[in-house]
C-alpha cells in the first residue's frame, strides 16, 4: 500500500509500515513538514496515497470536502504504541488498499472503526 505520513506520525510507525513492505513517504521528506492539512490531503490524493496521521482534525476535513484520499487516524501515545501498532497491522491485513482509499479509519489500542467516504 502507498502511504503519506503526516509530520506528527511517530518514526516508529513509519518504520513499521516500511518493514511491512509498504511504500511510505514522510511529509517532512518531501518538504511538507509545515504544510497545511488541506495541502497534505491534496498531495495524498494526487499521489494516490492513504494519509496516516495523529491529527483528528482530518476527520472533519475529509467529510466536509467529500472526496479525497483515505485517512488512517492513529490514536497513539508512547505508552500505547505496541497495542496500536498491532491493531494497525490487523487493519492492513483486513482491508485492501482500494477499501482504505475510500475510508476514514480510526486505529486505537485493541480496536478500530472504519467509515466509508462519500
Amino acid at each position: 500500500m502507498r502511504f503519506l505520513a503526516d509530520q506528527d506520525v511517530y518514526a516508529t510507525t513509519i518504520t513499521l509500515l516500511d518493514n511491512l513492505g509498504h511504500d511510505v513517504v514522510a511529509a517532512r521528506s518531501i518538504g511538507m513538514a509545515s504544510a497545511t492539512d488541506t495541502d497534505l490531503l491534496r498531495t495524498a490524493h494526487e499521489q494516490e496515497r492513504i494519509l496516516v496521521t495523529r491529527d483528528r482534525d482530518f476527520g472533519g476535513l475529509v467529510f466536509a470536502h467529500g472526496n479525497g484520499p483515505g485517512v488512517v487516524y492513529i490514536r497513539i501515545l508512547p505508552s500505547t504504541q505496541k497495542a496500536v501498532h498491532e491493531e494497525l497491522e490487523r487493519v492492513l491485513a483486513l482491508y485492501s488498499e482500494a477499501e482504505l482509499q475510500l475510508a476514514f479509519v480510526v486505529v486505537e489500542p485493541g480496536r478500530h472503526r472504519i467509515r466509508r467516504l462519500g
